[in-house]
């Protein structure tokens, strides 16, 4: 008979029971977005018979051109990300020059800015009537546009590059400062100058590295709404919500929302190779203490030189919108919402209060049920719940209201769909889908640093189940839940997809509210939540310089 692991007393078919049903509970309900969304290409899902027709319509209409705008994005968005990414993190770690311990931090500041007030900030400094272009007429004598259309594919491809460059710095910075050095100290052994050296051993070391987050970049990119749907962008997320809100075609939503996920599935699957080459080349190479393992000082044009390249993202990506947002508030106070603000910031608070205590909670559980050597359904679960932040959100709105309209076909009565609509249950419920993922994995990495042997010590003392999570590990991971807890409700904070469909009536969010303030062109109004954004956005960047800059000594 199966015993409890601390006590020796035997498990009761009904604990056992417990057991197995709490993770099947919870892994269908984060996988039931995707289950649903594939479940429309079934024949017997409602208007399953239809699905051919609109298939067929669709890719004779609007099909091509969102697989053209999405690929031609991707691309651009891709290759400059990396060109940013890797001639940055080359830039403060294989060099070293004034004022290069600041920059280190300072280019991961563009992630504290959302996409979507990136692209906000540049549309209200630059378009035609903005204060550039008027600016150049009235002193120039100038007439007409003076500068390119900035609502454009290309100037969402500039937006997405400096908002998003920060996650292919952040792994190629890694894998460069991890360099083999004993390799460096082969090619300068054989002859190899500096600049041969870092182009024939450095960067490829740090390819596997730069791949993984150009993976990243082409997810964020791809699960992009606020940006695309601003800048009248046609890509396959703009078109699941013009299919679910403007068609009311939540079929056609469905199949457009499954061409969405096998991308990302694809790039998920790169990013994952990418990471495994990643830790395979740097495995085992430690920093060397040698002269040549240190980097190269530079003065007079290649200081200069580093600065540009390293200044210059940081300007583009943080900088500029941040200037572009506070003069409209600086011009005039008086239009600025100041009532309805606080409202708006509790709502965001509320939800992401919410979600990160909930987030925190199961990624507890689950990393203590996997540390209690749990089964392949507990581990299967975990791999589940870690993928869910690949999932764009506005996959996960279809996902979630697509059953819920079969449901409430079905049984009228029982209310699901008001349940899910009018309270907070539908969108912490996408939420938790989609963030979870963040606080496993700062959970998980606090349990690594968790010797074993005090959980033989403590079951040795009579210490078990509960009592060894709340007496033993809970002080210890105290750090690493605040830390989950606190990325869980930044990202909340954040995220636009999923809550501009599910949030319940009067309850707009920061970022809603920003979204809906840009789209009417009341782009001073918008820049107060917009900020408000960016600086909370500001708290976990902070912490992740920190982190980076202990781990460097």
């Amino acid at each position: 008979m199966p015993t409890l692991p601390a006590t020796g007393y035997p498990l009761l078919p009904i604990q056992r029971a417990l057991r197995s049903i709490a993770p099947i509970v919870l892994a269908l309900l984060l996988a039931l977005p995707v289950l649903a969304v594939l479940g429309a290409w079934l024949p017997q899902a409602e208007g399953g018979a239809q699905s051919g027709a609109i298939l067929r319509e669709m890719a004779a209409t609007v099909l091509p051109d969102y697989l053209w705008t999405t690929l031609w994005l991707g691309l651009s968005v891709a290759v400059g990300a990396a060109v940013v990414g890797t001639a940055t993190a080359a830039a403060v770690t294989l060099f070293d020059f004034r004022g290069r311990r600041q920059l280190e931090w300072l280019l991961l500041l563009p992630l504290a800015m959302p996409a979507y007030v990136t692209a906000y900030a540049y549309t209200d400094f630059l378009q035609f009537s903005g204060p550039l272009q008027v600016w150049l007429r009235a002193t120039f004598g100038l007439e007409g546009r003076l500068l390119p259309e900035v609502r454009s594919l290309g100037g969402a491809v500039w937006v997405f590059i400096f908002s998003l460059y920060p996650y292919v710095y952040l792994l190629a910075r890694t894998a460069l400062g991890e360099r083999a050095a004993h390799l460096m100290e082969a090619a300068r052994l054989l002859g190899a100058s500096p600049a041969r050296r870092i182009r024939s051993v450095a960067l490829p070391l740090a390819r596997p590295a730069v791949a993984a987050g150009v993976a990243l970049v082409l997810m964020e990119t791809l699960a992009d709404f606020g940006v695309a749907s601003y800048f009248g962008i046609q890509t396959f997320t703009t078109g699941i919500y013009k299919a679910w809100l403007s068609m009311d075609d939540r079929l056609a939503a469905a199949q457009l929302a499954t061409f969405l996920l096998a991308l990302v599935a694809l790039l998920l699957q790169l990013e994952l190779r990418a990471q495994r080459r990643m830790r395979f080349a740097t495995g085992g190479v430690g920093r060397a203490g040698s002269a040549e393992a240190q980097p190269t000082r530079l003065r007079g044009p290649g200081c200069a030189a580093a600065w540009l390249v390293c200044a210059l993202p940081v300007l583009m990506g943080f900088v500029a919108p941040v200037l572009f947002m506070l003069r409209p508030l600086a011009a005039d106070w008086s239009v600025l919402p100041w009532d309805r603000f606080v409202q708006w910031a509790g709502n965001s608070v509320r939800l992401g209060g919410i979600t990160a205590v909930l987030a925190m909670g199961i990624a507890l559980a689950l990393a203590f049920a996997v540390r209690r050597r749990g089964g392949a359904l507990t581990r299967a679960v975990v791999q589940l719940v870690g993928l869910g932040y690949a999932v764009p959100g506005a996959v996960i709105v279809v996902g979630l209201l697509l059953p819920v309209g079969w449901l409430q076909a079905a049984a009228p009565g029982w209310g699901l769909s008001a349940l899910l609509t009018t309270t907070a249950v539908g969108i912490v419920w996408a939420y938790l889908v989609r963030f979870c993922a963040v606080a496993l994995q700062s959970v998980q990495s606090g349990y690594a640093r968790i010797p074993a042997s005090l959980d033989d010590s403590a079951r040795m003392l009579g210490v078990g189940g509960m009592g060894l999570l709340a007496r033993v590990h809970w002080p210890l991971l105290k750090r690493s839940t605040a830390a989950a807890a606190l990325l869980v409700f930044v990202d909340v904070m954040k995220e636009l997809p999923a809550t501009i469909v599910l949030r319940p009536f009067d309850s707009d969010t920061l970022a809603v509210v920003a979204y809906q303030l840009a789209r009417d062109e009341r782009l001073g109004e918008a820049a107060l939540p917009s900020l408000a954004l960016v600086a909370v956005g500001l708290v976990p960047v902070i912490l992740l310089s920190r982190t980076l800059r202990g781990s460097s000594r």
